[in-house]
This record gives structure tokens, sequence and C-alpha cells, in this order.
């Protein structure tokens, strides 16, 4: 039996000095004033996103994340219609737009709003006042200023378990926090993830991100893609001590941070025979890219037989990026709401339909660009509608062979 959510304004809890924690953690400050990271201008005022007013008051806050909110929300609300209820933790949750977003469009039963920057409380509550806050059991909201992993291990250590887990972390500080949000986690409920340690993908710091997501990562020219594979697999990794497993359920990455998002969903059970979590590498000779089991550690090479131009990035996620049941209707629901659709939302359902395409299984990893493809065989680049017309014409030709195939069979077996 889930305890209520009023056990979490326990006079004991909220006694608790989370100015001087009892081990302290050298990134404990960073998490409690996230306005005063260096470079980074925060917008202060009223904004309104999706037609919901809210303050940033001194909070970290960019109006550029607006997608990835929306993202989560189409998410969240997907999970909600499925399961009949959703509890939400937003562990790092800044001013709250998201929290608010999460009840008022995702229609979350409860949500617990965290930041451990006491400072940020005033402008929280005036952003989750916009939804009744109700009494008792029937309380819809709460909000608490604890360190991430703390909150997450109170929660668990109560038995006060979530559908989904918000965790927008700066940087790659997503990793102290993927276990605990597991364990606090209902199976078969979701986290939502976040890095924006960009300088890790694009194999600048190999040694962080290994110590981070357990991943070496060499410079390789699809760096956004990597970016996220490495935080699947650092989830994949934790998952597996916890004896659970995980499923992407989109991957978004954004230029402004630049941003990696990630929605998985969590279920017991470990992936069967690392399947999906290897290695990629790249030629930087021919181009080629390819996915490795951790079998086939030895035999990684290039046909090309470029001495020394291959690279080799790993263990990471190699599987699909998406999931397109869940894709399929987050885009309905979108349409529904009218965020997309008679000329609105153009850049969203440009998006969505991209992650549909992303998402076929059959899909290797990595790419390479048309500018590289047409250097590397010293002819003109074609437009992008040439290219997509022959691609489509190839793709068109292919699917009829196959269909002609099993239509001729299918003459053959029945005599």
């Amino acid at each position: 039996m889930l305890l209520t959510p009023t056990l979490l304004l326990l006079p004991k809890a909220l006694s608790f000095n989370i100015t001087r924690p009892q081990n302290p953690n050298p990134q404990f400050k960073l998490h409690r004033h996230r306005h005063l990271r260096p470079g980074i201008r925060c917008a202060s005022g009223v904004h309104t996103e999706r037609g919901l007013e809210f303050e940033s008051g001194e909070s970290f806050f960019r109006h550029e994340s607006a997608t990835g909110r929306d993202l989560g929300v189409l998410g969240a609300y997907i999970y909600r219609q499925s399961k009949g209820e959703l509890r939400v933790l937003d562990a790092l949750c800044g001013c709250g737009i998201r929290s608010l977003r999460y009840l008022a469009e995702a229609k979350a039963d409860f949500l617990l709003a965290n930041d451990a920057n006491d400072e940020y409380r005033g402008v929280i509550l005036r952003n989750l006042g916009k939804v009744e806050r109700g009494f008792g059991d029937d309380r819809r909201w709460v909000v608490t200023h604890f360190d991430a992993n703390r909150i997450l291990s109170e929660c668990y250590l109560q038995r006060d378990f979530f559908d989904l887990i918000d965790i927008d972390s700066f940087g790659s500080d997503s990793s102290m926090f993927l276990r605990s949000a597991m364990s606090t986690l209902r199976l078969g409920g979701l986290i939502y993830v976040t890095s924006t340690d960009g300088y890790s993908s694009g194999g600048h710091r190999p040694v962080h991100s290994l110590a981070s997501y357990g991943a070496y990562i060499s410079p390789m020219p699809f760096s956004n893609e990597i970016g996220l594979r490495a935080l699947i697999g650092g989830a994949v990794r934790e998952a597996s001590v916890l004896g659970y497993h995980v499923t992407p359920l989109f991957s978004y990455y954004s230029y402004h941070g630049p941003v990696f998002r990630v929605l998985l969903r969590v279920n017991r059970g470990k992936l069967p025979e690392n399947r999906h979590y290897g290695f990629i590498s790249y030629c930087n000779k021919c181009g080629d890219s390819k996915d490795f089991s951790w079998d086939e550690l030895g035999q990684i090479h290039c046909p090309c037989e470029g001495s020394g131009s291959v690279v080799v990035t790993g263990p990471l996620w190699t599987g699909p990026l998406h999931c397109s049941s869940y894709l399929s209707e987050m885009l309905n629901l979108a349409e529904q709401w009218g965020w997309i659709g008679n000329g609105v939302g153009t850049d969203l359902e440009k998006l969505l339909r991209q992650m549909l395409d992303e998402s076929d299984p059959r899909l290797p990893s990595g790419y390479m660009k048309m500018d590289e493809m047409a250097s590397r065989g010293k002819i003109n680049t074609p437009s992008m509608k040439t290219m997509m017309s022959a691609i489509c014409k190839v793709t068109t030709q292919e699917a009829l062979l196959d269909m002609n195939q099993e239509l001729l069979l299918g003459l053959v077996y029945n005599g």
C-alpha cells in the first residue's frame, strides 16, 4: 500500500538541514544555485507557454526548451491514458514550469516539485498555485527543497513510488540520479532524463564520459546521436544493476545547450544477452560506421583496410532511439490538442514525424552527411529534393519486388 503524499510534509522531513548534508557533495552547490552557472543568462519576468502564464524569477530558464517540455507532457499524458493514473516527481524543477504543465496539461493526479535551492520557493508556489492544491489525501502537489538524490531516497524509503520522474540536470549530472530514480519508480514507469554535456558527446572528454555513463567516447561526426546513445547506455547500465531494463520511447537532441533528452520506460528483467548494448566504430578513411557486440571486440576493423583509421566508442545503446507506436500516439494527441495541423506547430509536427522515420529498428547507428558523401565521391552535392526522390524511388521498387516475391511464393505454396 502506497503512503499518502502528506508524509513528505512531516516536521521531521522538513527539519533536514539541506545546506549542510551529512556527506557533502562537491556538486551540491551547483544544484542549489543553478542561476549562478558561468556564461548562462537567465530570463526573468512573466512568460507564457501553451497558454499558461508563469514566472521564471531568478531560476535557470530557456524559452528554447519548450519543445522538450511539449514532448514530456505528451508522453506523460499517453501514459496516464493507458494506466489511469499519473504521479510525477520533478526532481530539479527550477521555477516549476515543467511541474505546472504536468499538472495542467498531462492531468497529473499528484506532483512533487523539488529544487534544492529554497530561494525559488516563492516563484514555484506562485506558478503551481494556478492549479488548485487540495487538502489531505486529495492534495495534488507539494513543493520541497532537498538535494535530488535525497528526495528520491526519502520517497523510496517511504515506499512512495511515482509513474514519471523528470530529471532535468546540468551537464552529465543526471548519471548521479539514475539509480535512485529507478528505485523510486513504479515498474513500467517513465524516466525523462537530460544531459547537456556536448563536450563528452563530441569525444573531447572520454574519461569524463567513462565516469558518467560507462562509455569511452571517441570523436565521431555524428556526435549528437552518440550523446543520446551514451545517455541511454548509462541508463541501461544502472537498470541492469537493479535487475531492470529500459526502452527508449523517444530521444530528442536540441542545439541550444546542447540538450539531450530521452524518455525511458523501465521494466523488470535484464536486457537479454546485452542486446543493443555494445560498441560503434567509425572509419576516418572511408566514413563507414558499424555496430559491434561484446563478442566481436577483437574483430573490429574496416573493409577498406585503412591502417589506424578506425575509432571505437562504447559501450552504449545501439538499438532504436524511438518507439514508433508511442510516437504515433503522441502525434495523434498533439493534433487533438491543436498543437499541430492546419499550419500550426509545423516544427513540432516535423520533429515527431522525423522521429517516426528514425524509429525503424533496421536503421544502423551513425550517418554520413551528403556533403561528405559528395566530397568522397568527388561529385557535386545533389539537392535534398533530388536525393529524397531517388531514395523513395528505390524504396518503392524494393517494396514492389518484395510484394511480387511474396505473391509468387503464395502461388507456389497453394499449388
